[in-house]
C-alpha cells in the first residue's frame, strides 16, 4: 500500500482529517500579526498570506494524476473509498467528496453494488456529452460519418495558438460530413495534435464504428475530458452548401470547439457547420 505522495505531504505537512490544519476542508487563515505601525501604507494591510486548497481537492488532484498516467484505464474499476483513504491517509469522507466531483465531471461513474469505474466515451453518460445536436423528434444518436480527407500538415498560426503549440508543428487535419437519417447535417473540420495521433488515417476513421472520441481514447490513449465552444450564426458558402446539400447563403450554426485532455492540455480544434432544419443545439447549464 503506497504512502501519501510527496506533493500532498508538502502541501499539508501535518494533515489529519478533522484537524485544524490548512487544507483540511477549509482554507488556511492568515497567522496573527502585530498591529501595523501608524502611518503605514494602506496597501500593506491588504497583503494576503498563501492559501491552501481544501484537502478533498488535493485528493482529487492526486486521483486525476493516476487517471492521466494510466494507472486506472477507461472502463476499469478504481480502488474503493476505503482503499484510497488508506493510500492517501485521509478519511473516507474526504475521498468520497473528491470522487463526487470527479463523478459530476463524468470522469468516473459509480455503479450500484459494483464500485466506481473510469468512464469511457462508449458510455451514454459520456458519449452524448460532446454531441449536442438533438433531433426535433426522437432520441439523440450518432449519425453516419463520411470522411472526406485526413492528412498531416504544419499547423497554421491560428490553430497553433488554440492548441498551444508552435506555428508549423505537426497536426492532423480531418474533414468529414455527418449524416442523420440520410441527410447531410454537419460539416466538421478538425485539427489534432500530431504527436498524439501518429498513425491516424482516413481508413481507420472510416472503419471505426462509434463516436470519434472513443477511437481517440481506445487507439491513441487520448481522452477528451472537457471542451469550450463558441457558437454563432453564419451563411453557407458555396463549398459548405454543396457538401451539406443546401442553397448557398442558407443559415447554418457555426460551432468552434477546443477540446482538452487531462492536465487542461488542448488536443483538438473542431469547427463544425450545422444544418438545424430538423435539429437544435442543446446545452445543459448547471
Amino acid at each position: 500500500m503506497s504512502t501519501l505522495p510527496t506533493s500532498l505531504a508538502a502541501a499539508v505537512p501535518a494533515a489529519q482529517d478533522g484537524a485544524a490544519t490548512p487544507g483540511a476542508g477549509t482554507s488556511a487563515s492568515a497567522p496573527a500579526s502585530a498591529p501595523a505601525p501608524a502611518g503605514a501604507a494602506s496597501g500593506a494591510a491588504a497583503a494576503v498570506s498563501p492559501t491552501f486548497s481544501p484537502l478533498y481537492q488535493q485528493i482529487k488532484s492526486l486521483i486525476l494524476q493516476s487517471l492521466q498516467s494510466g494507472e486506472w484505464k477507461p472502463g476499469e474499476m478504481i480502488p474503493s473509498e476505503m482503499e484510497l483513504a488508506a493510500r492517501y491517509k485521509v478519511s473516507q469522507g474526504t475521498v468520497r467528496k473528491a470522487i463526487d466531483e470527479l463523478a459530476a465531471e463524468n470522469l468516473v461513474a459509480r455503479r450500484q453494488g459494483k464500485g466506481t469505474f473510469v468512464t469511457t466515451h462508449h458510455e451514454d453518460v459520456v458519449k452524448f456529452r460532446f454531441l449536442r445536436l438533438v433531433p426535433d423528434e426522437g432520441e439523440p444518436h450518432y449519425g453516419a460519418s463520411r470522411v472526406l480527407e485526413c492528412k498531416r500538415l504544419r499547423a497554421p498560426a491560428e490553430i497553433a495558438r488554440l492548441l498551444d503549440i508552435r506555428t508549423g508543428d505537426s497536426v492532423v487535419q480531418i474533414r468529414r460530413v455527418l449524416f442523420f437519417s440520410g441527410e447531410a447535417t454537419v460539416l466538421d473540420d478538425i485539427w489534432l495534435l500530431g504527436a498524439n495521433f501518429k498513425g491516424l488515417t482516413a481508413e481507420k476513421l472510416t472503419e471505426w464504428k462509434g463516436p470519434m472520441y472513443a477511437l481517440f481514447e481506445a487507439e491513441f490513449g487520448t481522452r477528451m475530458v472537457r471542451a469550450t465552444e463558441k457558437i454563432r450564426a453564419v451563411s453557407a458558402d458555396e463549398t459548405a452548401a454543396a457538401l451539406l446539400s443546401v442553397a448557398p447563403g442558407s443559415p447554418l450554426l457555426s460551432v468552434e470547439r477546443v477540446s482538452f485532455t487531462y492536465g487542461d492540455r488542448p488536443v483538438e480544434v473542431r469547427r463544425g457547420l450545422y444544418v438545424t432544419t430538423r435539429h437544435y443545439y442543446q446545452n445543459d447549464l448547471s
